[in-house]
Order: structure tokens, then C-alpha cells, then sequence
């Protein structure tokens, strides 16, 4: 038996000078530095490995509550009563034209609101009576009151929300997260998107893709109901030994197809007389797209393991089923997704995106009140219940909450009793991940068309969420075309008035 060091048998010589004590500590010094190399190996070849922050985070997760439609600030948290005074009359003169999805709303009439507005909290931040159970959580929440965007339509105005971007194609704000951060989970995806229905957003996975970066950022759809996560367990005679020699098999294959891509790769760029590798314009995102599938395999059998506890609601009590509205039709989908996205990111799960309305549900352009009172009927509770939840665990503080829509509504009327979309001037909030409650930030202007005071573009909210996640938006880039790309483009502010 060898003895241990440490034992009183074993003579250790020990320095007598300063000299021969450097002398020996260098191979300690040399052996640090091996160590940093391994761990800059390892993390090449697991792109999801966590990495630091450019500075203190404030926040370890997101969960972004999306309105997909446009919900209307004007009958929410922004209540105008200049707008009431006006109803049934033009736009005043005084106010721009604006171009509308629909073009000629501009020259309809006023619509006032119908909602009552009270203050609630001790902050006396405005809600309507729409969100009762919001309400009570507003000392809180952050609410901007100025946000503005591009888009006319749905398509483009949810893809810039989701990506920065009007046109499909550039990598979502999830994977963003994730490129910058990694994950600390190894047995549940890093990006995880729930919608309440089987419709998808407009614009689908593009919304929650990876654009031009390898696909392993990419959101996971948990499919909607009680078995979000499909073919988890394993089928019925097939041992997890068995299985764990099936993926190693097919990760065989794709390796073995990989090793024939980069061969052909190298040899093409050998025959090309210019120092471009012509080869690899075809033959990298090939590569990459086999990497990320290896990764998801392996991802898929750790979670055969772990994802079944995750999604299985039975486990939390009936009061926290009550909480999320598990126990009314109408709350019952969003609050499974508010109370899978609190157990997800319990777990470390980087960036939950919920879908409230999927499929544009909130989009009133005739009969808002009858749209909004069933949509805000079908979110209210939820996402209360999930600040609550939240909070009472120790969790808010480390999880930021987004509240939004791709844009907002027009004061003027469409089909007599709707609202066009407004991109012009809409509200947005925030809660926890060090967020300051109980405040407003910016305003429209008096009857709610136009962000006015403290302008807010889609590029500052994203400034803003990666900044709490101690990302700075102007160092996290990823190179494409010769170009290092970035989630807010050429512009982006962080808003530090909301930060605490």
C-alpha cells in the first residue's frame, strides 16, 4: 500500500531558502496553467459550457410572458382621460398621421377605454380592472409605459421582439443568452419556449432560432398540455443501458458522416487556387447542424432521466395549483406553462419564452372588450401567481420577469369597437432580476398614440434584459459575413433608471 503523504512515516524535505521554495512551486504554477487550457478546451468543444458574465449579473434566469397579438396599454396600465373626453372625434390636427397596418385607422374615430383604472400598491401604480391579480403584485414590477418598434404586421413586429430584427433569419434573443452564458444545466435544454394552444406565433420557430449561429443555441419547444416533453420515458423492454448504446451508436455514424464532410472540406480548399475556402460555405453549416444534433441526442437521453420529474405538476400542492389558476379552464394552460417555467428555472434553465394567446390571439382589430376580457381572463392569474411563487421562494430576486407584445393599440377605432396595431407607443414591464418595483418609466402622449417621454426601442428592452443578465450587448458579438453581429444591431441603450 502506498502511504499517504500525510502520514507521520513519510518525510517531506522541506525548503530552506525562498529560492528552492519558488523552485519547486514552479511545477505548481506550470500545472495551473495546463489546467486553464483544459478548461478552454473543454468549453470549445461543449459550446454550452457556462462562462462568465462581462460583469455581475443580476439576474441567473428569464422568463418572457409574450401577449403574442398586441394588447392594448391603453385598456391595461395606461389610462388617458384625454382620450375619454375625445371619444368619437377625429385625430386632432396637432397629431401626425401615422401609417397604419391598416391604413385608413388613422382617420376613424377616437375610442375611449371602458376599463376602470385604480391605483394599486403603495407605489399607486395605474391598472385596470382587467388585471385584478397583476395588480396586486405591482410594488414589484417596473412599468414602461414608452416602448416603440418598426413593424406594421404581426410577422415582422413579433420576429424584431423575439430577434431585433423585421426580416427572419438573425438568432433570438434566447439563443443570445445562451451563446453568451451557457448553461448550468446539463440534463434540460438551456432555452425552453411553452405556448398555451398547438398555434404557433406568426413567424413560428424563427422566433425562438438560432439564425446564422449553430443551431445547439436554439430554443426547445415543449409541446403544449399535461406531456410536454414527448417520448421522455423509455419504451417499454428497452433497458437505459441499451439505450445509452443506441445514441452512442448513431453519434458513431454522425461522426463518422462529420469526419467525411471535413475531409472533402480540406480538399476542395486544397484545389482552389484563391485563400478562400470555397468548401466551406457549403460544408460548415453541415457541421455544425450534426454537432448540434450529437448534442441533442445526448441532451434527449440525460433528460429521459431528469425531464420527467420536471413536467410532472402532481408533485406541488393543491394551494400552488390554485395559485397558477391549474384548477379553472380558462387559467389552466398558461398557469401549467407560468408553473413549468418556475420549475424549470428552479433548475437552472436559462430563458423560458411563453406564448399567452399564441397564434395572435390578442390581436382586437373588432370587439376588444370581448377579446381582451378573455385573453387578460386567461393570463391574469398565471402570471401573478408565478411572481408570487417566485418571490415567496427566494426566486425573484435571480429571475427576471417580461411582461409584452410585439406592439400595442391605436386610440383610434377600427370596425367601430377595435383598435389597429400601434408600434408607435406601447407598454411593456419587468419584475425581479433586479429590476427596481413599484415605478413607471416614460410615457405616451395624451391620448396614447406616441412615445413621448423617454423613448424605449425594441433594441433598449433587449439591452436592458442582457445587461441584467451581466451581458453588455455591445461586447456579446458573434462573427458572420466578416461582420461581428450582435442582438441590437448598430444602437441599443441599457435603461438604467429601472435598474436597482
Amino acid at each position: 500500500m502506498i502511504p499517504s503523504p500525510f502520514s507521520p512515516s513519510v518525510h517531506i524535505a522541506r525548503p530552506t531558502s525562498r529560492r528552492e521554495f519558488l523552485l519547486r512551486a514552479g511545477a505548481g504554477f506550470g500545472g495551473l496553467a495546463l489546467a486553464a487550457l483544459w478548461a478552454r478546451d473543454a468549453a470549445a468543444s461543449n459550446p454550452l459550457a457556462p462562462r462568465p458574465p462581462h460583469f455581475p449579473a443580476r439576474a441567473r434566469s428569464v422568463i418572457f410572458c409574450f401577449m403574442d397579438g398586441g394588447p392594448s396599454h391603453l385598456d391595461l396600465f395606461d389610462p388617458k382621460p384625454l382620450l375619454k373626453k375625445l371619444a368619437g372625434k377625429p385625430l386632432p390636427p396637432s397629431f401626425p398621421r401615422p401609417i397604419t397596418a391598416m391604413g385608413s385607422t388613422a382617420y376613424t374615430p377616437l375610442l375611449a377605454s371602458t376599463r376602470t383604472f385604480k391605483q394599486h400598491g403603495q407605489s399607486g401604480l395605474w391598472v385596470s380592472d382587467w388585471y385584478p391579480e397583476i395588480a396586486r403584485c405591482v410594488d414589484d414590477i417596473a412599468v414602461i409605459r414608452s416602448c416603440r418598434a418598426d413593424g406594421q404586421t404581426h410577422v415582422a413586429s413579433v420576429c424584431q421582439m423575439n430577434t431585433g430584427n423585421l426580416r427572419p433569419g438573425r438568432p433570438s434573443l434566447g439563443a443570445w443568452a445562451l451563446y453568451g452564458l451557457g448553461t448550468v444545466c446539463d440534463n434540460l435544454p438551456g432555452f425552453v419556449v411553452l405556448t398555451d394552444s398547438d398555434a404557433e406565433p406568426p413567424g413560428g420557430d424563427h422566433n425562438w432560432g438560432t439564425g446564422f449561429m449553430p443551431a445547439t443555441y436554439q430554443g426547445t419547444h415543449f409541446a403544449p398540455g399535461k406531456t410536454p416533453i414527448l417520448y421522455a420515458d423509455l419504451p417499454a423492454g428497452i433497458t437505459i443501458l441499451r439505450q445509452r448504446a443506441k445514441v452512442d451508436y448513431i453519434n458513431a455514424l454522425n461522426r463518422h458522416y462529420e469526419a467525411r464532410l471535413l475531409s472533402r472540406g480540406r480538399k476542395e480548399a486544397a484545389a482552389w487556387p484563391l485563400p478562400y475556402d470555397r468548401g466551406s460555405a457549403e460544408i460548415l453549416p453541415e457541421v455544425e447542424s450534426i454537432e448540434a444534433r450529437i448534442a441533442a441526442y445526448e441532451l434527449a437521453y440525460r433528460m429521459q432521466s431528469s425531464a420527467p420529474d420536471v413536467v410532472d405538476l402532481s408533485r406541488e400542492t393543491a394551494e400552488t395549483h390554485r395559485l397558477y389558476g391549474l384548477d379553472r379552464p380558462e387559467t389552466a394552460a398558461n398557469g401549467r406553462n407560468c408553473l413549468l417555467a418556475r420549475r424549470l428555472v428552479e433548475r437552472g434553465v436559462r430563458f423560458v419564452q411563453l406564448y399567452m394567446g399564441a397564434g395572435s390571439r390578442w390581436d382586437a382589430h373588432s370587439d376588444l372588450d370581448k377579446n381582451h376580457a378573455q385573453a387578460c381572463l386567461e393570463s391574469d392569474r398565471p402570471i401573478a401567481g408565478l411572481l408570487r411563487d417566485l418571490k415567496r421562494r427566494g426566486l425573484l430576486d435571480s429571475t427576471l420577469v417580461v411582461w409584452g407584445g410585439e406592439f400595442g393599440r391605436t386610440p383610434m377605432s377600427e370596425s367601430g369597437n377595435g383598435r389597429d396595431h400601434n408600434p408607435f407607443g406601447f407598454t411593456m414591464w419587468m419584475a425581479g432580476g433586479g429590476v427596481k418595483g413599484g415605478i413607471t418609466y416614460g410615457s405616451t402622449d395624451d391620448i396614447g398614440l406616441y412615445a413621448v417621454d423617454k423613448p424605449v426601442h425594441v433594441h433598449d428592452i433587449h439591452a436592458t434584459i442582457l445587461a441584467l443578465l451581466g451581458l453588455d450587448h455591445k461586447q456579446l458579438t458573434f462573427p458572420h459575413d466578416g461582420r461581428d453581429e450582435r442582438l441590437t444591431e448598430t444602437s441599443g441603450h441599457v435603461i438604467e433608471a429601472i435598474l436597482r
